[in-house]
């Protein structure tokens, strides 16, 4: 049939199509975090870092503390210690009767010191999980916290009093659903960048998006939250991330939620604004990632990075660029699921959730939780071991 009235069904047509969601905006080609000439091992090709000793941070104990629940090492050499934090939680997860925790060790993670609460929240507020900084001889703590059920997220800040051994608490010091993920890093600018995402929930905003705080300067109680967009059509997004910071060049890694694969976002200018998170040609597990520089020039990335694996966290492994490249290019297996090395969990069902890692002294120190075993640990790995050929 022959149309009379082009003009008319033009216009028709153009109501029709605006009347349905745009097309997503994809990326042309995924974004290269892997180096698309190595070969990603399976699983049980990984090489294994026979070389890595184990240790347990917190184990769930009901019986004698009442942890139901714990998730989300974060760690920190001051001043000879290394300390570790955590969420903890009598009830569920992202429940209001949450914790954050935090332990001492004297002797780079083999024995731990009795918990101490940094905070327990009041009523309905819980407070959780997140990171540390050791800078200008203080130690400062940036926790998650949220109210209710997992309503309202912001970040907390507190500072620890070496005389008392307590946390000082500082209030909210990033707001608006911001959960970081890992510690700050200096910028060019004079300022800090905090990794993490921003939780949408209670808030009248759309997406658990990849976000990071930007700090005033050396002043830690004030930080701009910068939300990374995303491409369209990427799905259900959990978007828990970690930064690398290379000169004016940052990059960010994010976990996808709906895809075992990473994404990936860069920013030029001091994390302000950023390219939207897009797929990478990585796979990687849907939990938190954990990135950085080593002391060698080699970026590494945290998390379950195989060939295989898909949703699975395990193996824990570690990636890892060559001196100076950006791409990754090798991966090891931290530890598998069993293993007679550690003192904490070995079992079959045994999942590695939520890493974050701190070099020092040339050895990696890398924590992580048992999910369903809720337990937290520690690999430490001679930094030599990870090569740098």
């Amino acid at each position: 049939m022959i149309c009379l009235n082009r003009g008319r069904c033009f216009a028709i047509c153009l109501a029709v199509l605006w009347s349905y969601p745009l097309v997503p905006v994809r990326a042309a080609d995924p974004q290269l975090l892997w180096d698309p000439t190595a070969t990603l091992p399976k699983a049980a090709a990984a090489s294994l870092l026979d070389s890595a000793t184990f240790h347990v941070i917190k184990k769930q104990r009901p019986d004698t503390d009442g942890c139901n629940w714990t998730l989300g090492v974060g760690l920190a050499w001051h001043k000879g210690k290394l300390y570790a934090s955590y969420g903890f939680n009598k009830g569920g997860e992202n429940t209001a009767s949450e914790e954050a925790h935090a332990r001492v060790s004297n002797d780079g993670g083999a024995t731990w010191s009795a918990s101490v609460v940094i905070d327990h929240g009041e009523d309905n507020l819980g407070v959780s999980h997140g990171a540390f900084l050791s800078h200008g001889g203080q130690l400062w703590a940036f926790m998650g916290a949220f109210y209710d059920r997992f309503q309202r997220t912001h970040t907390r800040g507190y500072r620890l009093n070496e005389t008392t051994g307590r946390w000082d608490p500082l209030g909210i010091v990033v707001d608006d659903g911001f959960w970081p993920m890992q510690e700050p890093q200096p910028l060019a600018d004079g300022n800090w960048i905090m990794a993490g995402f921003r939780v949408a929930n209670g808030y009248d905003v759309e997406g658990n998006l990849a976000a990071v705080a930007i700090s005033h300067g050396d002043n830690f109680t004030k930080w701009d939250l910068v939300v990374i967009p995303a491409i369209r059509g990427l799905g259900t997004i959990w978007g828990e991330s970690t930064v690398i910071v290379d000169d004016g060049r940052i990059t960010n890694i994010a976990r996808y939620g709906e895809k075992p694969l990473a994404l990936v976002s860069t920013s030029a200018d001091s994390g302000r604004t950023w390219t939207p998170s897009s797929p990478s040609n990585l796979p990687m597990t849907t939990s938190k990632p954990y990135a950085g520089t080593l002391s060698t020039g080699q970026r590494f990335l945290v998390c379950t990075t195989t060939a295989d694996t898909g949703g699975s966290r395990a193996p824990l492994t570690i990636a890892l660029s060559k001196p100076g490249e950006k791409e990754f290019s090798k991966v090891f297996a931290v530890r598998h699921s069993v293993s007679d090395k550690t003192p904490g969990v070995s079992d079959k069902r045994a999942d590695f959730s939520y890493p974050y890692a701190v070099e020092h002294a040339g050895r990696l120190y890398v924590g992580y939780t048992h999910k369903s075993h809720a337990a937290n640990e520690l690999a430490v790995i001679p930094v030599a071991a990870l090569g740098s050929d």
